[in-house]
C-alpha cells in the first residue's frame, strides 16, 4: 500500500523503524471516521516486479533458488497470473476443441524491488544469471490489496477509535445463521459497522445480533438488536450431537458453548432404558441426545416458546416415542415427577414400541437375501423409578432442591436418583479462592437448600465438572450426587 493513496486526515504520525513501516504496506488504509463500511475505500495498489519465464517450469526452480529474492508474504502467492495467449487457431480464428487458452505465469519479486531498475540492482549476480540462461523478463508488475484481502480484525483496526484498539470485538458465539455479540457500551455507536465487517468475513454467517442489555427475562432470553444481515429470520436450525434443533434465537435460550457439557451428561451418566428427568430441558439439548440413545426422558420447560420447539424437535429428531414434553414450573415438575412417570407407565401399559434403526448395510443385504422382512421395532420397559434428574439452571437451580425433601416419603422405591446440578459460585474480584474452596462452598449451599446437614450429604460424595468460566470471578459447576435417603424420605417442609 503506497501512503500517498490515503488522505492525510486519515493518517495518524507515526515514528517507526524501517522494517516497521516496511509492515505497513501490508495494513488496510485507515479511516476513524468511518461509521457507514466503505468496503471501496480499502483499495491499495503495491508496486512490484515479476518475472516472466517462457517455460513455466522455471518458476518453480527460480523460487527455489533464490528463495530471498520471491515475495514472502502471507495470503499474497508469489506465482501470479500473466497476460493469456491463444494459439492454434483454425481458419476462421476459431480455437480448435483441442487446444486450451494458454496463461502465462510469473514470479513476484520481492517487496523492495518496485521498478525494474531497482530489481536488476538487488538481485544477485547468480539470479541475474538464472534468468539470462532462461530467456525471463522482469516486468513491473502492479498487485491490488482490496477489502477481500483483510481480515476482519484488520479492517476494525483500521476504523475503530484509537483508544479501543487492545480490544477489537472480533469474538462472537455463532448459533446456525447467526453471529451473537456482547459488545461493550464503548462499542455500541460502532454495531452496524462491527456487525457488517463480522457478515462479509464469515460466509456461513446471515445474521449479525447484539445483546441490548444484561437484563435477562425469567426465561433467560435477553434483548438483543440486529446489526447486519437479515433481520427478521432470527429462527435458526442448529446442528448439535447428531440432532438438529430448531427455534427462535431471541424467544428461547441457548447456549453453544454448552455443547460439550450435553455431550458429557448424555454419554457419562445415561444409559438405555433408564429414566430422565429434564427439569429445564429448554429446546432440547440433553434431552433429545439422550432419547436418541434409547433413554426415557421427561423433559420440561415452562417457557412457552421453549416447550414449542421442544415438542416440534422431538418430532423432527424421532424420538416421540421416548421423550415426553411438559409445561410446567419447574419446582411443581419436580414435585410430580413420580405421578408423571407412573401415568406414562400407565398410558403406555408399562411399556414402549421402540422403532429398531436399521443400517442402510443391513437393508440391502436383507433384500438381496429376499429373507422376511425384519422386525420394525422392539420392546422397551418404562421403570419404576427415576435415575437422574437434570437441572441446568445455573443462576437458580440450588433454590429449587427443596422440592426433593420428602419427595420418596411413603414409596417403597430404593434406588434413588442422581441429580445433576449446574450452579455459578461467584467470588469478588479482590478474591483468589482455589476451587477446592469454591467446591466447598457449593456444598454448603447445596446442603442448606436441602434442609440437611454435610454428615447426610457428605462432601466426598459430590462429583464437581467445571464447565467454563462464565468470567473470571464467575465459574460454572455441574455438581453430580446420589439424593440422600435422610432427604427423599422426610417429612416434607
Amino acid at each position: 500500500m503506497c501512503l500517498k493513496s490515503i488522505p492525510k486526515a486519515f493518517v495518524r504520525p507515526l515514528n517507526l523503524s524501517p522494517r516497521a513501516m516496511s509492515c505497513l504496506k501490508y495494513q488496510p488504509p485507515v479511516n476513524r471516521e468511518m461509521r457507514t463500511l466503505d468496503r471501496s475505500f480499502f483499495v491499495s495498489k503495491l508496486p512490484l516486479c515479476v518475472v516472466k519465464f517462457p517455460e513455466p517450469k522455471n518458476i518453480s526452480a527460480f523460487a527455489k533458488e533464490f528463495k530471498d529474492s520471491i515475495l514472502r508474504v502471507p495470503r499474497i502467492p508469489h506465482v501470479v497470473k500473466l497476460d493469456q495467449t491463444v494459439e492454434n487457431k483454425s481458419a476462421k480464428g476459431k480455437t480448435l476443441a483441442c487446444d486450451n487458452g494458454i496463461v502465462s505465469k510469473g514470479v513476484l519479486l520481492n517487496s523492495s524491488m518496485t521498478s525494474t531498475e531497482e530489481a536488476r540492482a538487488q538481485l544477485s549476480p547468480e539470479a541475474l544469471q538464472f534468468l539470462e540462461t532462461n530467456n525471463a523478463e522482469i516486468l513491473p508488475y502492479e498487485y491490488v490489496l482490496d477489502y477481500d484481502f483483510w481480515k476482519a480484525e484488520e479492517i476494525l483496526r483500521a476504523v475503530l477509535p484509537e483508544e479501543y484498539l487492545d480490544e477489537i470485538p472480533t469474538g462472537f458465539t455463532v448459533t446456525g445463521h447467526i453471529a451473537h455479540l456482547n459488545l461493550r457500551q464503548e462499542f455500541k455507536p460502532f454495531a452496524s459497522l462491527i456487525g457488517q465487517v463480522i457478515l462479509d468475513k464469515n460466509n456461513k454467517i446471515e445474521t449479525v445480533v447484539d445483546k441490548v442489555s444484561s437484563i435477562a427475562t425469567k426465561f433467560r432470553t435477553f434483548p438483543m438488536e440486529v446489526i447486519a444481515g437479515r433481520g427478521g429470520d432470527l429462527v435458526v436450525e442448529q446442528k448439535e450431537s447428531n440432532c438438529t434443533f430448531r427455534f427462535d434465537f431471541s424467544k428461547v435460550y441457548w447456549n453453544s458453548r454448552l455443547h460439550t457439557e450435553h455431550e458429557r451428561l448424555v454419554k457419562q451418566y445415561f444409559q438405555p432404558g433408564q429414566v430422565v428427568c429434564d427439569v429445564f430441558a429448554g429446546v432440547g439439548p440433553f434431552a433429545i441426545p439422550a432419547g436418541k440413545k434409547e433413554v426415557i426422558v421427561l423433559a420440561n420447560d415452562l417457557n412457552p416458546d421453549s416447550f414449542k420447539y421442544l415438542q416440534e424437535n422431538i418430532e423432527m429428531n424421532k424420538v416421540s416415542t421416548l421423550v415426553k414434553p411438559f409445561n410446567l414450573d419447574g419446582a411443581q415438575f419436580i414435585s410430580d415427577s413420580i405421578t408423571l412417570l407412573q401415568q406414562w407407565r400407565e398410558s403406555n401399559d408399562g411399556k414402549l414400541q421402540v422403532p429398531l434403526r436399521i443400517s442402510h448395510h443391513d437393508r440391502k443385504r436383507q433384500k438381496k437375501q429376499d429373507a422376511k422382512e425384519a422386525p420394525k421395532f422392539k420392546e422397551l420397559q418404562i421403570p419404576f423409578e427415576i435415575n437422574h434428574f437434570v437441572m441446568n439452571l445455573p443462576d437458580s437451580s440450588i433454590t429449587f432442591l427443596d422440592r426433593f425433601v420428602g419427595l420418596y416419603k411413603g414409596t417403597s422405591i430404593k434406588t434413588l436418583p442422581w441429580i445433576h446440578l449446574h450452579c455459578f459460585e461467584k467470588y469478588g474480584i479482590d478474591e483468589e479462592p482455589p476451587m477446592e474452596e469454591l467446591y466447598h462452598r457449593v456444598h454448603s449451599r447445596i446442603a442448606t437448600s436441602l434442609h440437611t446437614d454435610k454428615q447426610a450429604l457428605a462432601f466426598d460424595n459430590l462429583r464437581f465438572h467445571l464447565v467454563r468460566k462464565v468470567s473470571p470471578t464467575k465459574p460454572m459447576f455441574c455438581v453430580s450426587f446420589q439424593l440422600p435417603e435422610q432427604v427423599a424420605f422426610a417429612d416434607s417442609t
